[in-house]
């Protein structure tokens, strides 16, 4: 009985010092903001071609997965056990070709976009300087305006290029090298992620085992499933989320593209292959991805017609609409769980805090980090009694002796 005392007693104490320790370090962390990215961005800057083999991995496990139980079943028995290593490499080989015939399709057009630019926009300002002399003739005060303006233009011009001018061409000299060397460090970080990738697509079942015999050793039965059973959430809610978003802007991206086909041969647009793939990308952006890509989308359809540029406007906000009422919560029902408000929540805080990272993972992690919220709250009610809570009831009212 003495031991079952003293056991409970330090378990609550340990509890109690160890929710104390979390406190103070997450008090010291938000003090210190500026220096714990510092740290963060160092281990990343070392880490990063794990973090890109990583990323890749884990965004290419599912289909992995799906390809491996289809081989499987293609295989004799004696060659079931290659099903693995020919899942990688097809996943690997469909990825590379689906890369490559996007760029060998955005490239042409991005080529094609810069050399219509250069063609419209010397007509453009010609036009707007006839439109300008044809406004200044015989009007005194509106030319003597633009002539001070354009003296003014004049002599900013060349103080800027004397004190400005020079220094800014050093400094592009000397960042051309820091360029380069950036480039070249990206190249190799991607061709590492790319090696530790396949690694981790290849072991990931051993990986699997290792992870939940680490669990098991370190926490009690009860427990070890308890924490498996939340990375089994987290992992669910990260795929469906990623997967639902994939999913969802590749079918935005196709309805965009069949409306810019069908504005071509109605009303002249242009670019439709890259505009399509502007919003489809960006609509992975949770919320402000759609108006993200239309703003360049519209500028590209802005210089050649802005008739053109208003309708495309109208068809981006009811495509917005439709995706974020019908499309979007179709695919993603339960995958994240948050209302519009907490997604909100979730993109601010984390683009406040990791930048465009943040942007794009802060809506699961929000949603991991809600849910566990949620389940100890139940937890508390359950172990008070008081479930009656959520649904309206009022709590029982205090005893009185």
């Amino acid at each position: 009985m003495n031991k079952d005392f003293f056991k409970k007693i330090f378990y609550q104490s340990l509890t109690g010092f160890l929710s104390l320790a979390l406190a103070i370090v997450f008090y010291f962390a938000i003090k210190n903001l500026s220096q714990v990215q510092g740290v963060v961005q160092w281990w990343t800057a070392i880490l990063k071609p794990f973090v890109y083999g990583g990323t890749m991995a884990y965004l290419l496990k599912t289909p992995c997965g799906f390809l491996e139980r289809q081989i499987e079943k293609l295989l004799p028995e004696k060659r079931k056990k290659w099903s693995n290593t020919l899942s990688v490499v097809a996943v690997m080989v469909l990825s590379i070709l689906i890369i490559y015939l996007l760029l060998n399709m955005i490239i042409p057009e991005i080529i094609t976009s810069i050399m219509a630019l250069a063609a419209v926009i010397p007509p453009k300002i010609d036009e707007l300087a006839d439109w300008i002399l044809e406004h200044l003739d015989g009007n005194e005060i509106l030319q003597n305006y633009v002539d001070n303006a354009f003296t003014n233009l004049e002599t900013w011009l060349k103080n800027w290029a004397t004190t400005d001018l020079l220094p800014t061409v050093q400094g592009m000299m000397g960042g051309a090298v820091t360029a380069v060397t950036s480039v070249v460090t990206v190249f190799k970080n991607l061709i590492l992620g790319l090696i530790i990738c396949i690694y981790a697509l290849l072991g990931r079942k051993r990986f699997t085992r290792q992870g939940k015999a680490l669990v098991y050793s370190v926490f009690k039965p009860e427990w070890a499933q308890k924490v498996l059973r939340e990375f089994s959430f987290i992992d669910k809610t990260f795929v469906g989320f990623f997967g639902g978003k994939i999913l969802d802007s590749a079918i935005i991206g196709l309805i965009c593209y069949v409306f810019c086909m069908i504005m071509t041969a109605v009303a002249g647009f242009q670019n439709a292959v890259l505009i399509s793939v502007i919003i489809g990308v960006t609509n992975v952006i949770p919320y402000f991805g759609p108006f993200i890509g239309a703003v360049p989308s519209a500028l590209l359809i802005f210089i050649s017609s802005p008739r053109n540029c208003l309708i495309f406007l109208i068809f981006v906000v009811i495509l917005q609409q439709f995706d974020g009422n019908i499309l979007g919560p179709k695919l993603l029902a339960g995958s994240v769980g948050l209302t519009g408000f907490w997604v909100l929540f979730a993109i601010t805080l984390f683009q406040g805090l990791f930048g465009f990272v943040g942007i794009l993972v802060g809506v699961p992690v929000f949603a991991v980090i809600y849910d566990l919220a949620r389940r100890w709250i139940l937890l508390g009610l359950e172990k008070h009694g008081k479930m009656g809570v959520l649904t309206g009831q009022p709590p029982d009212p205090p005893s009185q002796e």
